[in-house]
């Protein structure tokens, strides 16, 4: 498949930022971290207002409730007027395992909470290279097990890396959760799929992604499910719904994972953004296709929250 003509406003997003000045040698890791979080402020738009923010901590325990050791973070957000959908939304953030944080993704989670009435759970899951894998499945686990215990029915989702974890830890609660939201899901660790064979997309370079799995994954091997969960068994999963840019290096992995858990019987969509590129979901400031990636994930999770 080639990739399309990509949005007049995303083209200009990128004219931008291919002329602005660059900074003379390589960024350190603190660096980089910080220009995510900046990215997301500049383009994510204007703050909406929720009608409350917690900030929640929970223990790391495994699913036998013996402590694993340590705490994991989360903030919950109230949508404004209040919930109008019972239960919660677990949203596990991008950034390739190694970036990203609660602030990045707090206008997407406030967004989230708003459009669908239901309150969003954003998890702070440990970040490698300083806690490769299996940190952060212990952590999205730990997450979903925190939202299960608390009132009202759940629903798993994330993007890109985030979308990854959500996938893994809906592999390890599949008939305890109601649905799973996946953008631009990372699914296989060996980078076997065609949109990888194309090459470089805007946003996203074929070595970025790299870097980000070789980070992450440490010397576990890449068909481990818990790592590449298209390589898992899918039977019995819930309803699922997969959003993919078109103009993304992880196109391949989400429309296989789609493929893959339609031929394992479960009740999946399919949405195709295909004028976006990767990263789309959190630039609602910049790109009118943002917002409609947000209802369409809004509504999902409500209808299904509401079975």
């Amino acid at each position: 498949m080639t990739p399309g003509p990509l949005h007049p406003q995303l083209e200009a997003l990128i004219a931008a930022q291919e002329t602005a000045p660059e900074d003379d040698g390589p960024p350190s890791l603190e660096a980089i971290r910080d220009g995510y979080l900046q990215v997301a402020i500049e383009r994510g738009g204007a703050i909406e207002p929720v009608d409350a923010v917690e900030d929640v901590v929970f223990p790391r325990e495994d699913p036998e409730g013996l402590q694993a050791g340590g705490s994991v973070h989360a903030r919950v957000y109230t949508p404004l007027h209040g919930p109008r959908v019972p239960g919660r939304l677990v949203w596990l953030h991008g950034g390739g395992w190694c970036l990203g944080d609660l602030e990045g993704f707090d206008r997407v989670c406030r967004s989230l909470a708003n459009a669908g009435g239901f309150d969003v759970a954003s998890i702070d899951y440990r970040l490698a290279p300083e806690a490769p894998y299996p940190a952060a499945v212990q952590d999205a686990d730990a997450a979903v097990r925190w939202a299960l215990s608390q009132e009202g029915p759940v629903v798993v989702g994330g993007d890109s890396a985030g979308g990854n974890l959500a996938a893994v830890a809906v592999l390890h609660a599949a008939t305890e959760v109601r649905a799973q939201v996946l953008v631009y899901p990372a699914t296989d660790a060996t980078m076997a799929g065609a949109s990888y064979a194309e090459g470089d997309k805007p946003m996203l370079k074929v070595s970025e992604m790299e870097a980000c799995w070789t980070a992450y994954r440490g010397d576990a091997e890449p068909g481990d499910p818990d790592l590449s969960p298209l390589r898992a068994d899918l039977t019995g999963l819930p309803p699922t719904l997969v959003a993919i840019a078109g103009v993304d290096v992880l196109r391949s992995d989400g429309e296989a994972y789609a493929a893959a858990l339609q031929e394992a019987g479960v009740d999946v969509r399919l949405a195709r953004y295909e004028d976006m590129t990767h990263g789309f979901l959190r630039w609602g400031g910049v790109l009118d296709r943002s917002r409609e990636l947000i209802c369409e994930l809004a509504d999902f999770t409500a209808a299904h929250l509401s079975r």
